[in-house]
């Protein structure tokens, strides 16, 4: 079977999901594709900063996400060893943890039944050349399906196959590893709605932070640990690792956990000078999430830089639509996609390099990185890096007209 799409988007996550979202704000159908048989969960949650409601703004979703979670304007790390806490702030505007899974709903909530396939697998792509410089892709299913499109954006994860087409080398493992679960307390947890963590002399993180009055999103990372596994085994790691260092409050979280939402999985990352140098694009085809940016999970903004990577690429391909009449045309296209990348690289390197270099200090086991993280990466460094995350704004979407939006499917 062969199919003809405009724009044909590969993984239905928070990036692929979100650019779908965009490009229907700006008059594109897109079609998603994604393997798994429904919408994927897996993290359980993720923290937004205030650059990521300005993307969901332009979106048009934060409406329907704001009133369900309680923003959080501080945060405390306590240091085990010597006892000493310290009080970080966030930005006046706070941040809010929230369920991966509600927000991938309501993005959806905003596309057309038929706009998303599941238990859709990747076999190749193709790219098809038509003379100049303009092209089209087209993506080989592994049940013989064949779809052609105007544009193929990759939003398919740190296991890229759209990025490893594009010449993108494998990622960086960090070198430390995380557990993510919900905590579940049916009478009510009474924790306060802040974000607690914890240090020690070893190479372990815990944390936790609330969700809501019964549910807390929970997490450990690890340097140099492998606990895949059962959820039940992962549990009793986790516990055995921590029950003679870290404070009874966190083990009794780690007690309450969902176990159908405990994940673990190694830290990569994409090394920025990759992003800034590598190949992010290739005619009408290019890559955006995960799969151009993976990061290191520290400050928080992996998902908030999959926001803005949808409302940057759907602002460039809206104002392609504007400017020839309300096309698509092919060439103009490239041009647009180019221009998304040229907008994303430095931001995207930043975002990464700054991740990486609060996991080290938080995290590093030398004597020196230690010492500064004790006295000053806390007090002057770690609200200069998340400053540099959050106060940013990707922009607003093109306005459209509905003339526009029905010409924009045609061909040129």
């Amino acid at each position: 079977m062969e199919l003809m799409e405009d724009v044909v988007i590969v993984g239905a996550g928070i990036a692929g999901l979100a650019t779908a979202v965009a490009l229907k704000r700006v008059g594109v159908r897109a079609l998603v594709l994604e393997r798994s048989k429904g919408l994927r969960s897996t993290g359980t949650a993720l923290t937004l900063t205030p650059n990521a409601w300005l993307a969901l703004d332009a979106l048009g979703v934060s409406h329907k996400l704001i009133p369900l979670y309680t923003p959080s304007f501080k945060g405390y790390v306590t240091n085990v060893s010597t006892g000493e806490v310290r009080e970080v702030l966030y930005p006046r505007q706070g941040i809010r943890t929230l369920h991966r899974k509600v927000l991938l709903e309501a993005l959806a909530e905003e596309l057309a039944t038929d706009s998303i396939r599941f238990s859709s697998r990747l076999a190749a792509i193709q790219s098809l050349e038509q003379g100049g410089d303009a092209s089209m892709a087209a993506v080989h299913l592994e049940d013989g399906t064949t779809i052609k499109s105007k544009v193929l954006i990759g939003c398919d994860g740190v296991h890229s196959v759209v990025a490893r087409w594009l010449g993108l080398t494998e990622l960086v493992h960090s070198g430390r590893s995380a557990v993510r679960g919900l905590a579940v307390f049916p009478q009510g947890h009474g924790f306060k709605q802040e974000v607690r963590s914890f240090l020690d002399e070893s190479t372990n993180r815990p944390g936790f932070v609330p969700l809501n009055d019964r549910e807390l999103y929970w997490f450990l990372v690890s340097q140099g640990e492998n606990m895949e596994g059962e959820a039940e085994q992962i549990q009793r790691e986790v516990l055995e690792k921590c029950t003679e260092k870290f404070p009874s409050e966190y083990l009794d979280v780690v007690r309450h956990a969902d176990l159908s939402s405990l994940s673990w999985a190694p830290l990569m990352f994409r090394p920025p000078w990759e992003i800034i140098f590598g190949k992010l694009s290739k005619g009408n085809v290019t890559v955006a999430g995960d799969a151009m940016h993976p990061m290191t999970p520290d400050l928080g903004n992996g998902g908030g830089a999959s926001l803005e990577d949808a409302v940057v690429l759907g602002r460039h391909i809206g104002n392609s639509i504007i400017n020839n009449g309300g096309l698509i045309v092919p060439g103009d296209m490239a041009r647009a996609i180019d221009d998304y990348v040229k907008e994303r690289r430095w931001r995207a390197a930043m975002l990464v390099t700054a991740s990486y270099l609060s996991g080290r200090m938080q995290q590093g086991d030398k004597w020196w990185i230690k010492f500064l993280r004790d006295r000053a990466f806390y007090k002057y460094f770690f609200s200069w890096l998340a400053r540099l995350a959050v106060v940013y704004d990707c922009g607003k979407l093109p306005a459209i007209s509905y003339g526009e939006a029905d010409r924009s499917s045609k061909k040129d």
